[in-house]
């Protein structure tokens, strides 16, 4: 992508184009949404693949493996942007604890506010002299609106009450500074003077997995950068995550993606070399 800031409309003249040449599967430089209006889209994210069932939302993080195929009635909206372009956005930092960020969109007065918002920019970013200052703050407002509209996390539950979330907020922030170590659950209970039980049922109250789960989450998804951006071997990248054992490492990455470490970084940079 050229440039800090993107936005084009899926028309059925580009969605034609894009099914009879669809983009290969790559790596981004970049942060996307795909604003989903209509259709029924393949998408393919790092191992994952699924089928989107619009209108929903979409967020790819800098950094995933990613490939989006439309089908004939898909239509919508795709917004590129550096990360320097928004750097503190929630879907960029909850991007570290969730393979997918999908945002189903449950309101026809939320969709027409989001397409209003691309329309806006859209129009803004055309201008021969644009102001990136205003496509900003049209960006941070679909973002507020998302945040309004879900609670401010990704498939965060309805039922979820404001201090569950205050405290698996603080959750994150702890694990974002120590994934890397040995910890294991006690030691984030300790940190946010609960129990290990009160702490799982927040997590699951709110996110929908256990404290463990997302503690792994977190340390695979950083795994698999890794692999795809360094040289590390696999002993060193499992020995950095905290896994001292890399059979045991070997197997959590293998239970959890379907693939060897090895085999993951083989396949992916075959795919997109």
């Amino acid at each position: 992508m050229e440039g800090i800031f993107d936005i084009y409309e899926l028309t059925p003249e580009l969605v034609k184009q894009v099914i009879e040449a669809p983009a290969p599967l790559h790596r981004h430089d970049f942060e996307e949404f795909l604003i989903l209006t209509e259709g029924k889209p393949l998408h393919f994210i790092d191992v994952k693949q699924q089928t989107l069932n619009a209108p929903v939302i979409v967020y790819v993080a800098e950094g995933k493996v990613h490939q989006f195929i439309p089908d004939e009635a898909t239509s919508g909206w795709v917004i590129k942007y550096r990360t320097e372009f928004i750097p503190d956005s929630s879907f960029h930092f909850y991007s570290f604890f969730t393979d997918l960020i999908n945002y189903p969109l449950g309101t026809d007065f939320c969709i027409s506010s989001i397409t209003d918002l691309c329309r806006m920019m859209y129009r803004e970013h055309q201008q021969e002299l644009s102001d990136l200052n205003v496509v900003k703050h049209l960006l941070l407002a679909l973002i507020a609106k998302l945040e309004t509209e879900k609670g401010g996390i990704p498939e965060q539950s309805s039922t979820a009450r404001p201090q569950q979330t205050e405290t698996f907020n603080n959750f994150l922030k702890i694990l974002q500074y120590n994934y890397k170590r040995t910890e294991g659950v006690q030691f984030y209970a300790d940190k946010l003077n609960t129990s290990i039980r009160n702490l799982n049922l927040i997590c699951s109250s709110v996110f929908g997995k256990s404290v463990s789960d997302i503690i792994e989450t977190r340390k695979l998804i950083e795994a698999r950068q890794l692999l795809l951006n360094t040289s590390l071997t696999v002993s060193e990248i499992g020995y950095e995550l905290g896994y001292n054992d890399k059979s045991y490492f070997t197997r959590v990455f293998k239970r959890r993606t379907g693939l060897t470490p090895s085999e993951f970084r083989q396949d992916l940079i075959t795919m997109i070399s």
